[in-house]
């Protein structure tokens, strides 16, 4: 390798990496097994708002690539790879939470109530990540059913 390949390759490597904060290094963490203890946990706030995010995309069907540094979308379903491209933050955000409280299938809106005793929350002792966290485990609890009923 040439003196200037190797100065060209840390020279891209360092331009990339600038880019990069670390919040957006997270998606390079390990995500837990999806199931009721997991779902439970996000309820109760055990599991980290960057993980939560985490699994929500994989099982959106996003998946990063180290290879290229980008998301590969082509397990995503068109819906949402057309609107995102990456994955959004439903933590932060409130329009991809929406999206994805419209994307449970109305036999699936009560899962939490209905499989994890979950009584909601009463107006004005929540905040809104809360209530987003809510969504998000709904989501992937009406992903589990899903699979589930097709076995």
């Amino acid at each position: 390798m040439s003196y200037n390949t190797i100065l060209q390759f840390l020279h891209t490597l360092s331009t990339k990496l600038s880019k990069l904060s670390f919040k957006d290094l997270s998606f390079m963490s390990e995500i837990p097994e999806l199931n009721i203890e997991t779902i439970q946990a996000i309820i109760d706030e055990k599991i980290d708002d960057n993980t939560v995010n985490q699994l929500v995309w994989y099982y959106l069907g996003y998946r990063y690539d180290y290879a290229t540094c980008k998301w590969d979308i082509s397990r995503v379903a068109p819906e949402w790879k057309e609107e995102y491209p990456e994955p959004p933050n439903f933590i932060e955000f409130r329009p991809p939470t929406v999206k994805l409280t419209r994307s449970i299938p109305k036999e699936n809106k009560q899962l939490l109530k209905e499989k994890l005793g979950f009584k909601g929350y009463k107006i004005g002792e929540f905040t809104p990540v809360q209530a987003r966290r809510a969504t998000m485990a709904n989501w992937l609890l009406s992903y589990i059913m899903i699979k589930e009923s097709r076995k």
